[in-house]
């Protein structure tokens, strides 16, 4: 059986902890009071992410790490125990984006998006799993709508992301069969307001995006530490993503022609692409939780709200059928 801490009493190892969903995450669950170990390749970022949740008071450390070296992952758990002692939420967040045609992307820049989104992963889950399993805890593997159904101008990203799925799900197998105590947790948010779409490498010669609604980064973080505390499986943030992803598998013909068709307007922007540094061979200039969305405001998920709020239990199913109706309205 499970057995999970209370928030307050947990430490939290995040990666990507210096920008968007894990910075949020970090600053949430700090607030909530748990001790956070935070990592991500830029020291600045993570150093006044730190500055941040310190001068309020709660509990965090950071680690410099790129998890693309397994080692250094390795040496991120050891510094979380040397630290608090113990872990017990591990949460792999860290990734990178490249927009594009397939064709017209090199394998280079392919093999990047894999090192860090797909073995980045992996040598989180393998780093954390010895301390996980001896005390019991959580794994929380950040995948994407696009687990589910992939997106044009974003196949490098969905497939990285189903990748990770099909990790995260035979992991899960394989830890119930050797009875370990360890909850293992994919989430899947919707397109979400962090500073992506400034950080990603841009291959067309217009401005990437992504369909709106675009959802709050606070939604991921308060659904991260839903599953902190709660076992569960897979979690959406964001109704219409979880709508989307229901019709895409079971309409797939239809959602791929609907793809096809409003694609290049929904994943694109009308203006020409900006020169820009972008993060996928190095970490990026210090940025904060939220991000450009090309002028559409981002939205609180109601479904998100529901899901994680004290009537979850109750409001789950009504929520869900709601999220469907205002799904399909759109």
């Amino acid at each position: 059986m499970i057995r999970l801490k209370s928030l307050a009493d947990q430490v939290l190892v995040v990666t990507g902890a210096s920008s968007g969903i894990g910075r949020a995450t970090a600053l949430l669950a700090a607030k909530r009071g748990a001790a956070v170990m935070v990592a991500a390749r830029g020291s600045e970022g993570l150093q006044t992410l730190v500055t941040e949740i310190v001068a309020h008071g709660g509990r965090a450390s950071a680690c410099a790490t790129d998890v693309t070296d397994p080692a250094a992952v390795v040496r991120l758990a050891a510094h979380a125990i040397e630290t608090y002692g113990t872990i017990d939420t591990w949460v792999n967040n860290a990734g990178v984006a490249v927009a594009g045609k397939l064709e017209e992307l090199s394998e280079e820049d392919a093999r990047r998006v894999f090192d860090v989104n797909f073995w980045g992963t992996v040598h989180g889950c393998k780093a954390a799993l010895p301390h996980l399993k001896r005390h019991g805890g959580v794994l929380i593997n950040m995948g994407s709508v696009t687990s589910d159904v992939a997106a044009p101008f974003m196949g490098l990203y969905s497939a990285s992301k189903q990748a990770i799925k099909g990790y995260t799900d035979a992991l899960r197998i394989e830890l119930m069969m050797d009875r370990a105590p360890v909850a293992v947790t994919l989430i899947k948010p919707a397109p979400i307001a962090t500073p992506i779409l400034e950080h990603q490498r841009n291959r067309m010669n217009r401005q990437a995006t992504m369909p709106p609604p675009f959802y709050r980064p606070n939604d991921v973080a308060e659904t991260v530490l839903l599953a902190a505390v709660n076992p569960e499986r897979d979690l959406y943030v964001g109704g219409t993503g979880m709508v989307g992803s229901l019709l895409g598998q079971v309409f797939p013909n239809v959602a791929d022609a609907a793809a096809a068709v409003f694609g290049p307007r929904l994943f694109r922007a009308p203006v020409p692409r900006q020169s820009r540094v972008d993060n996928l061979d190095a970490a990026s200039p210090p940025a904060g939780v939220a991000g450009s969305t090309h002028g559409r405001s981002s939205h609180p998920s109601i479904y998100t709200a529901l899901r994680t709020g004290p009537l979850r239990h109750a409001a789950g199913a009504g929520a869900i059928s709601r999220m469907l109706l205002q799904g399909l309205r759109r």
